[in-house]
């Protein structure tokens, strides 16, 4: 029996154009604002994940652009990788002067569930479980639960792998660098990938 192919597509380089390959997959994984990498990723979407909370989903839900989008268009599913209850548990939140001028704020999920809605996307948020249980895998637990947050990349990465049977799938990664934000924990997420490519469990599209 043939496997289906899921491709999840992160926001880092492309060095060459895998967009027939990514069109022609069982299933597409994309995060946030997806990069067009000049049509080097082709337009299939299946589920776009996106972190709703703070400064990037603010500007996610203001952009027309964005949000008129092939990428978002195209999607079947849009998941929020945070729910409520891990924000106001975890996150910290925005300063006075941030949320007085600039109209930022910890949680955006009600007005991306509105927003997407009225576009007539339907909206998954992931339990609180879910967040704990992926940042477990990468030694995210105690007081560190407070410092370090993992990538929606990651947690795209490890929600697929505890979904689809390995008998059934094979998971493609392309578009990952492991860099940005001083606050994920690119070193772990890259050797906790590492040891799945390892293990047959992942593979890179090269």
């Amino acid at each position: 029996m043939r496997r289906k192919t899921c491709i999840i597509i992160g926001n880092g380089e492309l060095l060459h154009d895998l967009s027939a390959q990514i069109d022609a997959a069982d299933y597409v994984l994309r995060f946030n604002r997806p990069k067009t990498f000049g049509g080097w990723s082709g337009q299939r979407t299946d589920r776009l994940m996106m972190c709703n909370s703070g400064k990037p989903m603010q500007q996610m839900l203001a952009d027309a652009g964005f949000l008129n989008s092939d990428f978002v268009k195209n999607t079947r599913d849009i998941v929020f990788t945070y729910h409520p209850a891990i924000m106001q548990d975890y996150f910290k939140k925005p300063f006075v002067t941030s949320r007085l001028f600039y109209g930022r704020k910890l949680d955006w999920t009600h007005e991306g569930i509105d927003i997407l809605g009225s576009r007539g996307k339907t909206v998954t948020i992931l339990p609180s479980e879910f967040y704990l249980n992926a940042c477990k895998e990468i030694n995210i637990s105690g007081k560190m639960l407070y410092r370090m947050f993992p990538s929606t990349g990651y947690l795209g990465i490890w929600d697929f792998l505890q979904r689809l049977r390995p008998d059934e799938w094979q998971i493609k990664l392309c578009g990952f660098n492991w860099q940005g934000w001083k606050q994920h924990n690119w070193e772990a997420e890259r050797k906790w990938v590492k040891a799945k490519i390892s293990n047959c469990m992942l593979s890179i599209i090269e």
